[in-house]
């Protein structure tokens, strides 16, 4: 049963895939032997997501992806994943890589924060570089 669902707010995005993306999703959280219940991933514009940055987080910076883990139980996970669509593109230009790949990473980036992985630290961005990196090669190459 797939439990991870996309919505759209105030940007659209055609996902090529969705099926084989939700179930690697599910397959990420496997992997990494946390049990996951469900996921919502929302993809929105750099203002909406901005706003929720300043609402929830006192944030005020423009962001790619904010994650919420609203699970009751540690060993279930439910969580809320915003996506700016607008930071998406703007990344993968400067990152020098395709649409594609950058939605993959931040779809992937905030599974992992939900499996635990952070990315304050400089040690923990290269950790979650890496395991954002190995996802997206397990996930192009098909295995």
């Amino acid at each position: 049963m797939l439990n991870v669902f996309f919505h759209y707010s105030d940007r659209q995005l055609t996902i090529k895939n969705k099926v084989k993306i939700r179930a690697f999703i599910q397959d990420i959280f496997k992997a990494e032997k946390v049990t996951m219940k469900r996921i919502d991933y929302i993809f929105c514009s750099d203002e909406f997501l901005l706003n929720i940055n300043r609402s929830f987080l006192n944030h005020n910076t423009f962001t790619d992806i904010v994650t919420f883990d609203l699970s009751d139980h540690p060993n279930e996970i439910i969580g809320e994943i915003y996506i700016s669509i607008d930071r998406v593109k703007e990344n993968a230009t400067l990152h020098n890589c395709s649409f594609t790949t950058e939605i993959l990473r931040v779809l992937f980036h905030g599974s992992l924060h939900l499996c635990g992985y952070k990315d304050k630290s400089k040690k923990d961005i290269i950790e979650m570089r890496g395991k954002e990196d190995f996802y997206i090669s397990t996930y192009e190459l098909g295995l």
